[in-house]
């Protein structure tokens, strides 16, 4: 025993977070084809309205929710491994599928099935029904984006579990913060490389050639994850490391495949307040997601490629997410903090830079890199809150219940973004057709800036409510 105390600790659990990170990046790569192709390639083709594109990304929305309170659910039952294999599997469909709305249309129209991309396009621009090809197109890509958002679902559930199996609750938050920071690349990564795609190929082409990753980050998976107890790669003091926070016979527990009552876990007020917490804030991520690019289109004249810096600057900046999963560590190692109240404390202090926001179209009429720039430090603040709020789980929640109480509150972050996407497409046709006045702006930017408004304070609300269901640390016990 002695000359196993001096062994060095292999760090195979960074390996882990190195893969969900690869799987969080395609996730949001995958989402992000609809955005940056809708305003200069598919709009023109199908003759959609904001309102035709807020249904869309609506339903997602929507579907993604409830997917997400089954997703959880699901990966507690068939485990980790094979969970996340079947459900980056069926994203993937759902992200190739898009590419084939056009000849979907086309054929459903006027019975030719059988054509080319190019071919299609074709035949669209000779039906003058404009709104048959608005209601098939809309459905199709409707179809697309719900089998996308039930693969899709399942991510964050398997990621949150695997690094609860992966890494003591001290460090699961910078963990999390890492692979979560796979959102932020792949939306950076989005606008550096869709559009050149859709220009160079064709926007059918992007669907598929983004799509296709996810069937080769399914083919490293199959070989690197295993348990951590059952993984050759981790040493006994690794595994030590991982499993500091557990008793022998807790760690037994917790590596079984008991599934837990999905109706038990919504007896606890733990899970409300992570419910509540991700309801608020999840719809203002997904709101800059889907709604930058058309925000730029539409305030300040710049197209898909024209935009394409100020995407990429805006990402950039919410890199610095990654701090926030290091900030409950400090407090923790430093401050003598448990890692509950540390972790908000540290979501508190994010909370107070979304409210940025409120400036940013202001600001705007100085330079677009002002609004850019500060919606760019609430995302970062988010995507920080993010980390932090995942990580709540594992400490409140044993290891078999963490993808099932992951899956609940993501559930209500979907509905949250439901609820916005649907709204702002709804607002925003609104604002511009009556040429709307609120607090001095008009038209179409007077309706961005009530949903600003709305994305600023959404945090403060969260934290608060969170804060007086569980005012301090109190893990569950009797799962």
């Amino acid at each position: 025993m002695p000359a196993q105390a001096n062994v060095k600790a292999t760090k195979f659990r960074w390996t882990i977070t190195a893969m969900l990170f690869f799987a969080t990046t395609i996730n949001y790569l995958d989402r992000q084809v609809l955005s940056l192709t809708w305003t200069d390639h598919i709009q023109p083709e199908f003759h959609w309205t904001n309102s035709d594109y807020g249904n869309i990304t609506a339903t997602f929305s929507l579907v993604y929710a409830i997917a997400m309170l089954f997703a959880g659910r699901i990966i507690d039952w068939m485990d980790t491994k094979k969970g996340f294999l079947w459900f980056i599997f069926i994203w993937s469909i759902g992200a190739c599928l898009h590419a084939f709305a056009g000849i979907g249309t086309a054929g459903s129209l006027t019975g030719k099935w059988w054509v080319g991309f190019e071919e299609a396009k074709n035949i669209i621009a000779g039906i003058a029904d404009t709104g048959k090809i608005i209601s098939t197109s809309v459905s199709l890509f409707i179809f697309a984006r719900v089998v996308l958002a039930i693969g899709e679902a399942g991510n964050f559930p398997a990621a949150i579990k695997g690094t609860a199996e992966y890494f003591p609750k001290k460090d699961r938050a910078f963990s999390t913060s890492i692979f979560n920071a796979g959102a932020t690349v792949g939306a950076l990564l989005a606008p550096l490389t869709i559009p050149v795609i859709a220009e160079k190929y064709g926007w059918e082409l992007s669907f598929i050639i983004i799509g296709a990753l996810g069937f080769i980050w399914m083919g490293f998976w199959v070989f690197i994850y295993k348990k951590p107890h059952a993984n050759p790669k981790v040493n006994e003091a690794e595994l030590a490391y991982i499993q500091q926070d557990y008793t022998a016979e807790e760690n037994i527990a917790n590596n079984s495949k008991q599934a837990v009552s999905f109706f038990k876990t919504l007896q606890y007020k733990q899970t409300w307040a992570f419910v509540v917490g991700k309801f608020m804030t999840d719809g203002v991520w997904w709101f800059f997601l889907f709604w930058t690019p058309a925000y730029l289109n539409s305030v300040y004249g710049l197209d898909s490629m024209a935009s394409r810096p100020h995407v990429f600057v805006l990402y950039a900046i919410t890199l610095l997410s990654i701090i926030g999963g290091w900030l409950p560590t400090y407090f923790v190692e430093k401050k003598g903090m448990n890692s509950y109240a540390g972790r908000m404390k540290a979501m508190l202090i994010f909370a107070f830079f979304p409210l940025l926001a409120l400036f940013a179209q202001p600001l705007g009429s100085t330079s677009v890199w002002l609004p850019v720039i500060l919606i760019g430090i609430a995302l970062a603040a988010h995507q920080s809150w993010s980390a932090n709020i995942f990580s709540t789980v594992g400490d409140m929640f044993p290891k078999k219940a963490i993808a099932t109480v992951t899956g609940i509150g993501g559930m209500a972050g979907g509905l949250g973004s439901f609820l916005i996407n649907k709204s702002s497409g709804i607002l925003f046709d609104h604002a511009k057709n009556t040429n709307m006045e609120f607090l001095g702006f008009q038209g179409i930017e007077s309706g961005y800036f009530i949903i600003f408004i709305i994305c600023s304070v959404a945090y403060l609300i969260g934290w608060i409510i969170m804060k007086s269901l569980v005012p301090k640390y109190a893990p569950i016990t009797d799962l």
